[in-house]
């Protein structure tokens, strides 16, 4: 699936819905991008975008036990398969923008406030938040850093994981499997918690 310049932004500003189990399952492990991308946008998928790593770290962290394809977007199928492991993920902002940057910090703020809003009503055991710039400028912790935080939001546990984008050369596949894995523990989604 491919997509020119001007369809892509023809997604700018468009939201993507939460990826969440019904109210009725338990949600274990809320992954929050900092907001959708013009290809998640397209596609409807979260952290989609071809290069994005943060499905093959899912998959390496033992997370997933089959690939999603970043490019092309989820299946109902991926998406259940989700939803029954007690995985969400949402956005700290809702509108797609072609990057982070193009976001401002009262925009991150308003949003951090609706996540924590999200968090007390659904009540995830771990929230895992990809990105340390975003998390210090939605939440203003600015000396936050990368692994569990020492608050918690109600009764989840908070963990800053790097953000899976291919701008983020500091990470490879495997540091962000491991990141994911250590949140993923946490929430009781793998062993060894």
């Amino acid at each position: 699936m491919g997509f020119t310049k001007a369809e892509l932004e023809s997604f700018r500003d468009v939201e993507v819905p939460d990826l969440l189990p019904p109210v009725d399952r338990p949600l274990r492990l809320l992954f929050v991008g900092i907001n959708p991308g013009l290809w998640t946008a397209a596609t409807q998928t979260h952290f989609a975008r071809p290069g994005n790593r943060f499905y093959p770290a899912l998959l390496r962290a033992g997370i997933l036990q089959q690939q999603v394809d970043p490019s092309a977007g989820m299946t109902d199928e991926d998406r259940e398969l989700f939803r029954s492991r007690g995985i969400g993920i949402t956005n700290v902002v809702a509108r797609a923008t072609a990057r982070a940057d193009e976001l401002t910090v009262e925009e991150l703020r308003d949003g951090g406030r609706r996540l924590r809003e999200l968090v007390a009503e659904r009540r995830p055991v771990v929230v895992a938040v990809a990105g340390i710039t975003a998390y210090r400028s939605a939440f203003g912790e600015r000396k936050a850093t990368v692994g569990e935080q020492p608050e918690r939001w109600g009764t989840s546990r908070v963990f800053v994981v790097p953000n899976p984008s291919g701008l983020n050369a500091h990470d490879t596949v495997d540091s962000l499997a491991a990141a994911y894995a250590e949140a993923a523990r946490a929430a009781g989604v793998l062993g060894g918690a």
